[in-house]
């Protein structure tokens, strides 16, 4: 989360930092890791349109990059907005400083100022929130929905079930969803850890009405869910039909994952930079490396092709805020 005061750039240290990048040429200067990562989204939004045109492209935090100066009254990047569907956002309402505590209200504006330029742009806004408190959870939906968002109240900050209440689903609808703007609600599931087979999995999500669902693209290492499982997934327990999208780190690399090389434990690629102390196995990359983005999108081996091929509706992009890292 970048505060407002963080945003004040000329200072003495950066004026000299931009007269030596004037001098030194290209070779001093250092990326404009927020421009980086537009880029990035932009590229694998390109990518993946040439092979499914309706393909959903959506971003989750770091919602300072939909305008040039970071913040709500600044200029919208229209590159970036039109090349995306929507922007995620955690904690908007519960769970920016603890799980199922009230965001202070100085965040909350901040945040919702910048999610209502995508917003405006068109672009769908889904929030997770996390609190377990049903009240607090009925008061998510509410203020949610009163915003123009579409929301889930996360009982578990993991991730990893089926949130018991509300029943039925706030806004469950047998609608059949064929395009992100037509959702009214969602579910965030990407740890299927609990469900002992993949089997279990789909038919617990199937047992739902969501009108779309947020999922990791394996069940386990190496175990991907297959296109005639997505489409299954992808069906409404009373008929109506939802959205399926692939969960994808983008900003930071994970050693669990079927790219991982083990020669990187002890010799770590340019690209690969420090092991987030926060979620131990999760490495920050410089995103803006061609090697790690060949990992990502733009050919046959990469990331966003498996998704594509196992008959995915769109991809759902995290660690976007890894700019702030950097910066």
């Amino acid at each position: 989360m970048i505060y407002r005061f963080r945003q004040r750039r000329c200072t003495l240290a950066l004026l000299i930092f931009l007269i030596l990048s004037v001098s030194c040429g290209k070779e001093g200067e250092k990326p404009d890791y927020r421009q980086e990562m537009r880029d990035f989204v932009i590229g694998i939004s390109a990518y993946a349109r040439t092979m499914e045109p309706d393909f959903v492209v959506i971003p989750q935090n770091g919602i300072e990059l939909v305008t040039v100066s970071g913040d709500a009254t600044g200029q919208p990047v229209t590159t970036y907005l039109d090349a995306i569907d929507g922007n995620g956002q955690e904690d908007l309402f519960y769970g920016y400083k603890k799980d199922d505590q009230s965001t202070p209200e100085n965040d909350n504006a901040y945040l919702r100022a910048l999610l209502n330029v995508s917003k405006q742009a068109g672009n769908q806004i889904l929030v997770t929130d996390y609190c377990s408190t049903p009240a607090k959870m009925d008061d998510s939906y509410t203020r949610n929905s009163a915003g123009g968002y579409i929301s889930f109240a996360a009982d578990h900050r993991e991730l990893d079930n089926i949130p018991a209440y509300p029943c039925p689903a706030f806004s469950e609808n047998n609608r059949q969803i064929g395009a992100l703007a037509e959702a009214q609600n969602f579910l965030y599931l990407i740890n299927p850890g609990n469900f002992a087979t993949k089997t279990a999995f789909i038919e617990a999500v199937a047992a739902t009405n969501y009108d779309l669902l947020i999922m990791d693209l394996f069940f386990a290492d190496g175990i991907t869910f297959t296109r005639s499982e997505t489409d299954r997934l992808r069906q409404k327990e009373n008929g109506g039909k939802r959205l399926v999208i692939a969960y994808m780190s983008i900003g930071e690399a994970e050693d669990y994952r079927y790219y991982w090389d083990n020669h990187w434990n002890t010799q770590k690629p340019a690209w690969l930079d420090a092991e987030n102390p926060d979620w131990a196995g999760n490495y920050k990359v410089k995103y803006w490396d061609e090697a790690w983005q060949q990992i990502i999108f733009g050919n046959d081996n990469s990331y966003l092709k498996k998704i594509v091929d196992a008959g995915f509706d769109g991809v759902y992009l995290d660690i976007i805020d890894a700019f702030e890292y950097f910066e």
